[in-house]
């Protein structure tokens, strides 16, 4: 069986996945304070083992591809991302960090939370987000590993809702992004589709 064989096999398991447990066709309001008429919850979605197996081996094979050290992003929805990867990934070499959405304001009062000895200026790192929309969230967190004089060497998240987050992403971080899924692809019929 090809690679690409093997990694559509795993992209149809990932959609199927996503559109069973984190596709919510209801009404809701985003964190953009726009209204839309589903919601893709990927963090319930990573909380399930074969779901987090798919995308920990997707983002820990990205991070080698990229020479990242380190993979991480925006609490909460970077946390259960960077966690399969370090378990799916070959070896120890990838470790996870964590971007608080505040500076800690006691004790070390860091924003980025991590193993230090892995986090010194220039090392590489995978900024990832669960689902991107407008990117706020995930600029957010690539202004901060910058601030820290980490690399960005790549963006991945797990949905992008194709909604001008992609180019937000790519002007902030100077590093290829991608998506393992887009809306297209998770939600075809979906009625705001142009």
């Amino acid at each position: 069986m090809s690679t690409a064989t093997t990694t559509q096999e795993v992209d149809l398991r990932l959609i199927e996945g996503l559109q069973r447990h984190a596709l919510k066709k209801r009404d809701v309001i985003l964190s953009n304070g726009t209204k839309s008429s589903y919601y893709v919850d990927v963090k319930q979605a990573m909380l399930l083992a074969p779901l987090a197996r798919l995308v920990g081996q997707r983002v820990a094979s990205i991070a080698k591809e990229l020479d990242a050290v380190a993979v991480g992003g925006m609490i909460v929805g970077a946390i259960p991302i960077a966690c399969a990867a370090l378990v799916a990934q070959q070896g120890d070499g990838l470790v996870a960090f964590i971007v608080r959405k505040d500076r800690k304001e006691h004790g070390l009062e860091r924003w980025i939370e991590g193993p230090d000895e892995f986090l010194q200026d220039g090392a590489r790192c995978l900024v990832v987000d669960d689902v991107v929309t407008t990117g706020s969230s995930t600029v957010a967190a690539i202004e901060r590993v910058q601030e820290a004089d980490l690399i960005v060497a790549g963006v991945v998240s797990v949905v992008d809702r194709l909604a001008g987050g992609a180019e937000a992403i790519e002007a902030a971080a100077h590093a290829p992004y991608r998506s393992l899924v887009t809306i297209d692809e998770l939600y075809p019929e979906r009625p705001d589709r142009s």
